[in-house]
């Protein structure tokens, strides 16, 4: 594997993938947690993604009990970046940002709209983790795999960097 790509690259990499392909698997970074799938809102600037939830989830109700550190595993849609982001969670309920990221596919969630008594925004402060990116595509990568077989080598399927977000 190429050993190219910068931490601010692959930070860079990160947040501008998540702006197009937000949704990963988000879960309480502890031995039995399963992790569920949620679409992130990332705000670079500030090292955050805010997701959308219930407050009737159990997910939500363990968020809630305080001091919960999380993971977010997240791959692209179009498989050129994934990503595992170590973090702090919490529930904050912040009318801007439910503003802000409010949309339909959001609001199919919750009947009553922004006034729905469900309504809980998670806050998920991220700090370290690692990402990988290849620009290859899927041709590129078929031609590294043949590549490797035909030279006895291993295939360079990209870069990968640790990251610090928070």
């Amino acid at each position: 594997m190429s050993d190219h790509l910068t931490p601010a690259e692959a930070e860079t990499a990160f947040w501008k993938s998540l702006k197009h392909s937000n949704t990963g698997m988000l879960g309480i970074d502890r031995p039995g947690y399963h992790h569920q799938p949620m679409t992130g809102f990332g705000e670079p600037e500030t090292g955050t993604i805010w997701f959308f939830t219930r407050n009737d989830t159990d997910f939500a109700r363990d968020v809630a009990a305080g001091g919960q550190m999380g993971m977010f595993c997240y791959q692209a849609k179009d498989e050129k970046l994934q990503a595992c982001i170590h973090g702090r969670l919490a529930i904050d309920l912040d009318r801007e940002r439910i503003d802000r990221f409010w949309n339909p596919v959001v609001a199919a969630w919750y009947p009553d709209g922004k006034a729905d008594p469900h309504l809980t925004l998670i806050r998920f402060d991220a700090d370290d983790g690692r990402v990988w990116v290849s620009d290859t595509g899927m041709l590129g990568f078929g031609y590294q795999i043949l590549k490797a077989n035909l030279t006895k080598s291993t295939p360079d399927a990209g870069g990968v960097a640790d990251v610090n977000l928070g």
